[in-house]
């Protein structure tokens, strides 16, 4: 997979309903998407927050999905949360099977399916679990591989957010990059359905997730969205589908043109001066904060001053205004500053008690 967008040009695409609902659903959506997809997707089991919700049709789909096999000659894959989940679909040849978020969160779960799936070469696919925890991810991946199960593949659906936001699960982008970092082997697809929540942003995502060199889409599709049983706010039909993939600019990882890519090099020169110049700063401002922590001590003042940092977040607020810069981006930037500066004065302040 992780040479499929040069070999064949497009993202592997993974594609169907969130669940299936009946087999003419399954199957007439399957036939709508056969042009664009690589493996058909629908939720057999839906783990949903609350009861009395459509919670799928279980096992009786997979004689559906069985038909999409034999009759339209697509790969299928669904969700399994039990090892009893397992072990049915096995029995009936599921081509790949996808670990949910839900299960992901919780390393009993996937010790289970683990144990369930060991001496069987399926693909597994592991969504990130619902909040940000990037070791709790990796150590999915490593529980399967324990139990010799290797051909894995990782689908970045986003992350659970309390606050108002444009999407259901926040991308986090810089934490694919992180996991990236740390299993480069791993191909990585992008579910921008479960990221968006929202059919309009499909494309939007999908898109990004292409510049940022991820492996593959898993877009939900109904042939019929607006009577989906579950999730219908975030399927797109067939047709929207299909315009998505082929409407996706692919970009070159690699550069083959000398005049671009010695542009790009002076352009990266210029940036490690400036963070040379950030760290420099950084260390000159850490000097600053001893001071600090030491007259604080000296004076029994606390380290932290609610009213000082709203004064921070307020005057660097503005300042960045001035240089065009993103407010949220000011905000982390400073918001983590400012940690660490407490940080390092509570642990001074620590170390003067003590001598």
């Amino acid at each position: 997979m992780l040479n499929y967008k040069l070999e064949k040009n497009r993202p592997f695409i993974i594609s169907g309903p969130c669940s299936a609902e009946s087999e003419k659903q399954v199957i007439r959506t399957a036939n709508a998407i056969k042009p664009i997809v690589d493996v058909f997707r629908a939720g057999l089991w839906k783990p949903r927050t609350k009861p009395n919700n459509f919670e799928g049709v279980g096992e009786k789909g997979l004689n559906w999905l069985n038909k999409v096999q034999s009759k339209l000659g697509i790969k299928v894959c669904t969700e399994v949360a039990t090892p009893k989940h397992v072990d049915i679909c096995l029995k009936s040849n599921i081509d790949m099977l996808w670990i949910g978020a839900r299960t992901t969160v919780n390393p009993f779960y996937v010790e289970e399916i683990a144990q369930a799936l060991k001496g069987h070469d399926i693909p597994i696919l592991i969504k990130n679990p619902t909040h940000p925890d990037i070791n709790l991810w990796i150590g999915a991946f490593e529980r399967l591989k324990k139990h010799g199960v290797n051909n894995l593949v990782a689908v970045h659906r986003g992350f659970y957010n309390d606050t108002s936001s444009t999407f259901r699960n926040e991308p986090r982008w810089e934490k694919i990059i992180k996991f990236r970092k740390a299993n480069p082997e791993i191909p990585i697809i992008c579910d921008p359905s479960h990221i968006s929540g929202n059919s309009k942003y499909v494309k939007d995502i999908s898109q990004i997730a292409m510049d940022l060199d991820l492996d593959g889409l898993m877009i939900e599709s109904h042939y019929d969205p607006k009577t989906a049983l579950s999730d219908r706010k975030q399927q797109i039909s067939p047709k929207n589908l299909i315009d998505i993939v082929k409407g996706l600019t692919l970009r070159s990882p690699e550069l083959n043109d000398d005049n671009i890519s010695s542009q790009l090099q002076s352009f990266r020169l210029d940036i490690d001066n400036y963070d040379m110049k950030i760290l420099e700063l950084l260390m000159h401002r850490e000097d600053i904060i001893k001071q600090i922590a030491d007259l604080k001590h000296l004076n029994g003042i606390t380290v932290f001053q609610l009213k000082r940092w709203f004064e921070i977040l307020d005057t660097r607020k503005k300042k960045g205004e001035t240089l065009d810069l993103d407010e949220n981006f000011v905000y982390e930037i400073f918001e983590i500053i400012h940690k660490y500066s407490i940080l390092k004065q509570t642990k001074i302040l620590q170390n003067l008690d003590n001598n």
